[in-house]
């Protein structure tokens, strides 16, 4: 494994794999990684010849009221991770490299970045959207993997590669879950004990919203009403959103249909967690998992 700290030495390197004919496959994390990260890394290392997995915490995609300072850092971990889990290069840029001043130029999906998450976060997808453009740009990869999890920036990545043309396949990943359905996140780390077994109850909502709909249920606006009562039962949590959308642009439905996204962004004492499933045709009952993510 290869650290690259300037993407014209990655570059150097990435062209001598593309002269010999290598398919390149691409994780972006922020670091602080966990098994949902390496469930991509390792998806990568299988359908591709060569993985790069990109870390960099992205000031461009916090908000003024959000510390990016505190955002956890373990890198020699995260090396090591990557070491054992088949990546080939890791691309490490710094700030002053990645938005050089004087720096102007954003990338905004309009529409999709100013719902749901984009609705209490703004400019947060606007600087996720720079960031992955450029690093694109940069490795110029054949597959970029990302995590269902993060519905709506997959949502918005590939609606940003459609839209500017990059020539890159995108492949969503299903969400890795700890056994008692918790959605794997980097900011888990943040939450106490007891917030920790708070934090069950997102998934538990949506295994709600599940049930209703395998039962007939079709009103999106009751199956929001029952997921907040459920969540409102734990008193560390607060609700940001509770949200039954179209996978394509992301607009609210009043009914639920096949491919539909169900999204949840709730505050467990202090820390925001997001969670979401994607309805198929009324399987949960036999599945019980999240269905795939069928848009990209």
């Amino acid at each position: 494994m290869k650290i690259f700290y300037s993407f014209e030495k990655l570059n150097a390197a990435l062209n001598k794999r593309r002269q010999d004919k290598k398919r390149i496959g691409f994780v972006p994390t922020m670091g602080a990684l966990h098994m949902g990260h390496l469930s991509l890394i390792k998806q990568a290392a299988r359908e591709n010849n060569t993985v790069v997995v990109s870390i960099f915490v992205n000031p461009a995609q916090f908000g003024p009221k959000e510390d990016m300072k505190k955002y956890p850092r373990p890198l020699k971990n995260d090396l090591s991770l990557c070491r054992r889990s088949g990546v080939d290069f890791i691309f490490l840029p710094d700030s002053k490299s990645m938005y050089p001043r004087p720096y102007s130029t954003f990338v905004n999906v309009e529409g999709l970045n100013e719902v749901l998450c984009g609705s209490v976060r703004p400019g947060h997808f606007r600087g996720v959207a720079t960031v992955v453009a450029k690093l694109l740009n940069i490795v110029r990869p054949d597959v970029l993997y990302l995590g269902q999890k993060d519905a709506q920036q997959a949502v918005i990545i590939a609606r940003m590669i459609n839209d500017l043309n990059f020539p890159v396949r995108v492949k969503v990943m299903p969400t890795i879950r700890e056994n008692d359905g918790l959605a794997l996140s980097s900011r888990n780390a943040y939450l106490s004990g007891k917030e920790r077994n708070d934090a069950v109850v997102l998934s538990k909502a949506l295994l709600l919203a599940q049930t209703l709909i395998d039962n007939g249920q079709r009103q999106a606006d009751r199956i929001i009403s029952r997921m907040k009562q459920l969540i409102s039962k734990k008193r560390s949590a607060r609700i940001d959103y509770a949200g039954i959308v179209d996978l394509e642009n992301l607009m609210p439905l009043k009914k639920i249909k096949p491919g539909c996204l169900i999204a949840l962004a709730v505050k467990i004492g202090k820390t925001r967690l997001i969670d979401n499933v994607v309805v198929n045709q009324g399987r949960f009952s036999k599945q019980r998992k999240p269905c795939p993510f069928k848009y990209v």
